[in-house]
């Protein structure tokens, strides 16, 4: 799925060889995306993550419901458990200061990988495919979404 957007996703170490990690099927269908490990013997080089023109993807903030204006040349995703993902925010000089984008998650599929910790938490490729429906309306993001209810469905 091709994006004008660059999708970065600073993924935990853990999350690498977990089957139920969408950071890596959503790395997989997009092109111009990067993982990016952090923890473990990984460490996240200087200029690694765009600071420029980039936005955090966190459920952090206010929600924003109208595409920023001038649209991001990036998002950042951090893939995570929850738990895990709040250290990150924290801890990583690499994400600190960066502009977030907080989305509003509609209905969620009843059928998961994972149990989710709260209302409005959802894997990480369905928050890729929400930010780039707001920042790309353009973009087919439903593919996205199909690829995850795949994946759900052969993980189950």
């Amino acid at each position: 799925m091709p994006t004008r957007t660059k999708v970065v996703i600073v993924r935990h170490h853990l999350e690498r060889w977990r089957t139920s990690n969408t950071g890596r099927l959503a790395a997989l269908a997009l092109p111009n995306s990067v993982v990016i490990d952090h923890g473990g013997h990984s460490v996240i080089a200087d200029g690694a993550v765009p600071r420029e023109g980039a936005m955090l993807v966190y459920p952090e903030g206010p929600v924003t419901t109208v595409a920023p204006d001038p649209p991001p040349m990036a998002l950042v995703i951090i893939d995570a458990t929850w738990h895990q993902t709040r250290r990150m925010r924290q801890r990583l000089p690499a994400l600190l200061g960066l502009p977030v984008l907080h989305l509003a998650v509609d209905a969620m599929p009843a059928a998961r990988m994972r149990e989710s910790p709260g209302p409005g938490r959802v894997s990480t490729i369905e928050a890729i495919a929400r930010a780039l429906a707001l920042v790309e309306p353009d973009a087919d993001t439903a593919a996205l979404d199909r690829l995850f209810a795949l994946a759900v469905e052969r993980m189950r």
